[in-house]
């Protein structure tokens, strides 16, 4: 045990002292910082080019209808369609070419092609002239109409034996999202770092000096809990500093600062129980793939040796990480979410997508057991052949090669 710590103490102390630590621990979330500054800049400043709509409506009910906002200015020309196209002199000019049909299409004619917003906004006036023509045709009162049109907002709760959890499920789910990101770019960012730190030390030859005082098993090990105690702590210094820089450059008023308030609020009980289970997915997760890494490092000579190993590795937590953007937190207890959220290989990711939707004890419970089962089975496969590859040059290894090594004996 003692060696265990003495080498994970070193593969610590050696990773947060190097500049590229240092450094990406700091710029990281000055970069975050100031690409959400940028976003919201952006997101902010909206079109200032001043557009000249010319309508030319041949249905005649919407001629003076069109409201000119700051940037947007309706004329009504006396002219066909095709004189106002030859009239445009500037891309920024439109030509709006009503039909004697409504139903028909309505062309909108630039001699560029024109902004979403800018089609947009033409074509919500429209509608809105069309349905208030309607109205008054059919006798409806529009202003009575306005005045007793209601805006329902629904807020959920859920029931418990503790009681009524009133909680924001935008909120819960962000989170959940966020959660589920943060461990699949980790699990390859520092797996592939156990990965490159096996390569390293079997191409210097170093390794067989090291495993003349120590086993490979507790080698493997000490690499890998180091290598997750240094990603741990970035993780925690990157959240640290991003709170930091958030608080000092906009105040605790700050519209930033409003904003995480609120969304820390609507979370409720369930931020608590949201960040137990990431932190527990993220180590189990890490150590289980890390021994894989770790295995396939033994392997193999260098880096470009290694795809053929890593594709099949990472493919189930790519396949996982698609289904959860785009099914999984649709319908959290399908039969595909549920074993995706057990097996192994998936379920650190897919279990975060299914946390807000209040899993069952027994499923939560059995996902996680599984997950310490799969890291001890998997560091077990994986020692047996880091004992024999970190030993093995200038062959290059498949995967009969490997069954070969985890059959050989002591």
């Amino acid at each position: 045990m003692n060696k265990i710590l003495l080498i994970i103490q070193r593969e610590y102390i050696t990773r947060v002292r190097k500049k590229a630590f240092i450094i990406m621990t700091l710029l990281v979330p000055a970069l975050f910082a100031g690409m959400f500054a940028v976003i919201t800049l952006v997101a902010n400043q909206k079109d200032q080019t001043m557009h000249a709509v010319y309508v030319i409506d041949n249905n005649g009910a919407f001629t003076n209808k069109f409201k000119d906002e700051p940037f947007v200015k309706f004329t009504y020309p006396n002219q066909s369609v095709d004189a106002a196209k030859k009239n445009l002199k500037s891309d920024d000019d439109l030509v709006l070419n009503i039909p004697p049909n409504t139903k028909d299409t309505v062309h909108l004619f630039a001699l560029k092609k024109t902004t979403l917003s800018l089609a947009d906004n033409i074509q919500a006036q429209m509608n809105d002239i069309v349905t208030g023509e309607g109205m008054v045709k059919a006798g409806i009162d529009t202003a009575r109409l306005h005045q007793i049109k209601s805006n329902i907002a629904i807020k959920s709760t859920e029931i418990t034996e503790k009681g009524e959890n009133s909680t924001n499920m935008y909120a819960t789910i962000a989170l959940s999202f966020a959660g589920a990101i943060l461990i699949y770019m980790s699990l390859f960012i520092y797996g592939a770092q156990v990965m490159r730190g096996v390569i390293e030390e079997k191409t210097n030859r170093i390794i067989e000096v090291i495993v003349s005082s120590v086993k490979p098993f507790q080698l493997m090990m000490g690499k890998i809990i180091g290598v997750g105690l240094v990603g741990l702590t970035q993780f925690v210094l990157w959240i640290t500093l991003s709170a930091g820089i958030s608080y000092f450059v906009g105040g605790n008023t700050s519209p930033a600062n409003s904003a995480v308030h609120s969304f820390v609020h609507n979370l409720g009980a369930n931020a608590g129980y949201e960040v137990f289970c990431f932190i527990f997915y993220w180590i189990t997760g890490f150590l289980f793939y890390s021994a894989l890494f770790a295995a396939v490092g033994s392997a193999v000579d260098s880096e470009t040796e290694t795809q053929q190993f890593m594709f099949p590795i990472t493919l189930p937590l790519l396949f996982t990480y698609i289904l959860c953007v785009s099914y999984l937190f649709t319908v959290p207890d399908s039969p595909l979410s549920v074993w995706l959220s057990m097996i192994p290989l998936s379920a650190p990711v897919a279990m975060m997508m299914r946390i807000p939707y209040n899993v069952p004890g027994w499923q939560l419970g059995l996902s996680m057991a599984l997950m310490v089962v799969g890291f001890i089975f998997t560091t077990y496969v994986a020692a047996r052949i880091y004992r024999v590859g970190i030993l093995m040059y200038g062959k290059k290894a498949s995967y009969k090669e490997l069954a070969k090594w985890f059959f050989y004996k002591e």
